[in-house]
C-alpha cells in the first residue's frame, strides 16, 4: 500500500460497517482497512467509499471505480493508478471529482459516453472501451461488459449498447463491477467469478429478486450489493441463502458516512 498526502489527513475518515451475513473467506481486515481477500499472489482489499463508488487494492496498483463525492470522501487512500467509469451519470461519473483525484501517472478507462465528455487532458491518458472489448492496462486484464436495463419501464435509464461493467482479472481470479444494469443474460452467464458488486434500486437497476436470481445463477465466491439506497439488502442476502448458492453476501458501509 502506498502512503500518500491524503494518509495524513483523515484517517478515520472510511469506516466501515461489519460484515451482517459473512465474514470473506480470507482474514477480515481491520475496520478502517477494508475486507482482504487472497489472491494466488498478494491480496485484493476492498474499500466502498459510497453508494457505487469504492478503492480496489490489488498488489501492484490502486484502483478506484466511479470515484465521485469530491476529493474529501478519498481522504486517507492511496492515489489512484487507474480509475475506471462505468457511465456518465452523476453517481458514477464527476468530472470536479475525477480532476481532484487524478495524478500525473493515473490512468483511465471508461465507456465511450464518458470518453467523448473529458477534456482534451483527460483523453491522453484515457482508453475508451465499448461492450466487449478487452484490453491490458500495464498488464491488468480488463473485459467491458454490457449494462442495460431489459425492464420496458426502465430502458430510458441505461441503454443497451452504452454503458460498461467491467471484468478485472488479477493473481488468478476475476472480479466483476456490475455498474447500473439488471439482471442480464450477460450477467447470468458470468463464469469463475471472485468477487462481484451488483446493484439493486428501483427505477434505475434492478429489485433484490432479480439480483438475487441472478446472483444464484452466476455463484461468485462473494457478492457485495452496492448502489442500493433503501432496497432492503437483508432480504437479498437471505434470497441468496435459500438459493443454495455458495456465495458469500458482504456488507460495505456504502450509506454509513452518509
Amino acid at each position: 500500500m502506498k502512503l500518500t498526502r491524503r494518509h495524513t489527513l483523515a484517517l478515520g475518515v472510511t469506516a466501515f460497517a461489519a460484515i451482517k451475513f459473512a465474514l470473506p473467506s480470507t482474514a477480515r481486515a481491520q475496520l478502517d482497512g477494508g475486507d482482504a481477500y487472497a489472491l494466488e499472489e498478494g491480496q485484493v482489499t476492498i474499500h466502498p467509499i459510497s453508494h457505487a463508488s469504492f478503492v480496489m487494492e490489488l498488489p501492484d496498483r490502486v484502483i478506484y471505480v466511479d470515484p465521485v463525492g469530491g476529493a474529501a470522501a478519498y481522504e486517507g487512500m492511496p492515489d489512484a493508478d487507474l480509475i475506471l467509469i462505468t457511465h456518465e451519470h452523476g453517481d458514477h461519473y464527476d468530472a470536479e471529482t475525477l480532476a481532484t483525484l487524478v495524478g500525473e501517472e493515473t490512468r483511465l478507462v471508461t465507456n465511450p459516453a464518458v470518453f467523448e465528455m473529458l477534456g482534451e487532458d483527460m483523453k491522453a491518458r484515457a482508453t475508451s472501451m465499448a461492450n466487449g472489448d478487452s484490453i491490458e492496462v500495464d498488464g491488468l486484464p480488463i473485459e467491458a461488459i454490457p449494462a442495460y436495463n431489459i425492464t420496458e419501464e426502465r430502458l430510458k435509464y441505461h441503454p443497451k449498447g452504452r454503458d460498461n461493467g467491467y471484468i478485472l482479472t488479477t493473481g488468478g481470479k476475476r472480479i466483476y463491477i456490475a455498474g447500473d444494469t439488471e439482471d442480464i443474460p450477460e450477467m447470468r452467464a458470468l463464469e469463475d467469478i471472485y468477487i462481484a458488486f451488483v446493484p439493486m434500486n428501483l427505477p434505475y437497476t434492478m429489485t433484490i429478486d432479480q439480483a438475487a436470481s441472478a446472483v444464484a445463477e452466476f455463484q461468485p465466491d462473494h457478492v457485495y450489493p452496492y448502489h442500493y439506497r433503501d432496497s432492503d439488502v437483508e432480504a437479498f442476502a437471505e434470497k441468496v441463502a435459500a438459493s443454495n448458492a455458495s456465495t458469500k453476501v458482504v456488507m460495505g458501509g456504502w450509506y454509513d458516512k452518509a
